[in-house]
């Protein structure tokens, strides 16, 4: 029975883990917009959130190493793989963040976050709601 209960909060609960790094990820991106041959990262979130759910892990670590493919997918351990962006437009010192970019996708993914943690709340109040007007 509690099966039932916790099965149907594990996609947000993944979910709501996979927005936190990216959003983790894309302030590390925009923290480093003025460093000198830094390169932009992110990841496919629809990829990595599909791989996670059919993997049944609830928790990720991002894998961060020089050869990451460009298609965004997992390693064999799960782990969705971190991309490079494509700059906008070529620097002189070798930076591809794109701040206008980076910030859409700060905000977006905030927003996304929040309506992850907004239906979890009201699913949980719903699940009480039902418990107690059961045992009354």
């Amino acid at each position: 029975m509690i099966n039932r209960l916790t099965s149907s909060l594990d996609f947000q609960s993944q979910a709501l883990t996979l927005r936190s790094e990216r959003q983790r990820l894309i302030a590390s991106n925009i923290a480093n917009a003025d460093t000198p041959g830094y390169v932009a990262r992110d990841f496919n979130f629809a990829q990595a959130l599909q791989q996670a759910g059919g993997g049944g892990r609830s928790g990720f670590r991002l894998a961060e190493n020089a050869a990451l493919a460009a298609d965004g997918r997992a390693r064999a351990g799960g782990e969705p793989r971190l991309n490079y962006a494509a700059p906008a437009q070529t620097n002189l010192d070798g930076n591809s963040v794109d701040m206008d970019r980076e910030r859409a996708s700060f905000v977006d993914n905030a927003l996304k976050y929040e309506s992850t943690l907004r239906f979890i709340s009201s699913t949980v109040k719903n699940t009480l709601d039902a418990i107690k007007s059961h045992n009354q």
